[in-house]
């Protein structure tokens, strides 16, 4: 009796979780209009990438992508100058643009600008049919990997004056693209050096309450739509992490059928959380140049990321931590400014 009431614990929160998360992403889109503009003097721009890794996926995400651009202010001027390059992914539920209208890319590189640190800032958009890619490999979304890792940044090396070898490049993401940052961080050695993530999400394994969660089984596309996004989660982290190209029409497999738990899915949802990822890319980890987690003591997540880094100490990785007063959403431009820019001008080469 004691096991089953854990499990339910443990699926409430898990819930609790992705509710609390929507709840802050649809406070944080209220202020998120601001169009995508020119700020101070670097220069902002959005443009088209296509990615052959996304080509194909059951879903129907475009495989070409928007990507936000940021070119530092003396980029115009010195022709001959390369760069390092920052690449920013966004959460789930607001795609680059509405990242951008909270944060204000522009403004914040214009300033670290005026500190000494120039960078190129690549700001793509993975947003899909529920919400939100996982930044992960699915047949059924995309492979959202392989364009972070591949395509955008093979794009970006040979579009701009980049200095285009790993240590001169960046990966950071807040929420679900914190969780971006450490899996492809994990999965593709050797492409970047720094990381930074960001009140990352979905560390820790997905659970599932089959006296609630098996409604879901029966759910139409016009349901789903107009659900609340902790719904929507569940279907953006099945597409991403249980794909299954003979279950039309989502192309995914849910943690319950017939009502009954699906101790398959749950396993595959398992195998997608870095916390129990981790022991796998020790060797991974510890190739990089500089690792940072940050998280708010009033954010819902704090527990995960504590894990993150309890983990990391346990197998002598090397990386910077800090809880800041703060919660989930409250202080990301904030800490972008004061804190990520100047970490990625301690860690990237400029030469």
């Amino acid at each position: 009796m004691d096991r089953i009431n854990k499990g339910e614990e443990a699926a409430m929160s898990s819930r609790r979780i992705w509710r609390r998360l929507a709840a802050t992403l649809v406070v944080s889109s209220l202020i998120a209009g601001a169009p995508i503009r020119a700020a101070g003097d670097a220069s902002v721009t959005t443009t088209k990438v296509h990615s052959a890794a996304l080509e194909g996926n059951l879903e129907g995400n475009s495989a070409t992508r928007d990507v936000i651009v940021i070119l530092p202010p003396s980029y115009a001027t010195s022709k001959t100058k390369r760069y390092p390059v920052i690449y920013f992914l966004h959460g789930y539920g607001l795609g680059s643009a509405a990242y951008d209208g909270i944060i204000k890319y522009g403004e914040a590189l214009t300033g670290a600008a005026a500190k000494g640190q120039e960078f190129i800032f690549v700001a793509p958009d993975s947003m899909t049919k529920f919400g939100g890619s996982m930044y992960s490999n699915s047949v059924t979304t995309g492979n959202f990997e392989g364009f972070i890792a591949k395509d955008l940044v093979a794009y970006v090396d040979k579009t701009y004056r980049t200095l285009a070898k790993p240590a001169a490049r960046g990966l950071a993401g807040h929420s679900m693209g914190g969780y971006g940052t450490l899996k492809i961080a994990m999965k593709y050695p050797g492409i970047f050096s720094s990381i930074y993530a960001m009140s990352a999400c979905c560390l820790s394994s997905r659970t599932v309450n089959p006296a609630t969660d098996a409604r879901f089984e029966t759910m139409t596309a016009d349901e789903i739509a107009k659900a609340d996004m902790s719904v929507k989660t569940t279907f953006a982290a099945a597409s991403a992490w249980s794909p299954d190209p003979t279950h039309p029409p989502f192309y995914l497999d849910l943690a319950t059928n017939g009502g009954k738990v699906v101790q398959g899915v749950l396993n595959v949802w398992a195998a997608n959380a870095p916390n129990a990822m981790l022991p796998q890319y020790v060797t991974s980890l510890k190739g990089l140049t500089a690792i940072a987690i940050d998280v708010g003591d009033k954010d819902f997540l704090l527990q995960d990321n504590v894990t993150m880094n309890d983990l990391m100490k346990r197998f002598g990785i090397k990386h910077d931590w800090t809880i800041y007063d703060g919660d989930h959403t409250n202080r990301i431009p904030q800490r972008l400014r004061e804190n990520m820019l100047p970490f990625f001008a301690a860690h990237l080469a400029t030469k």
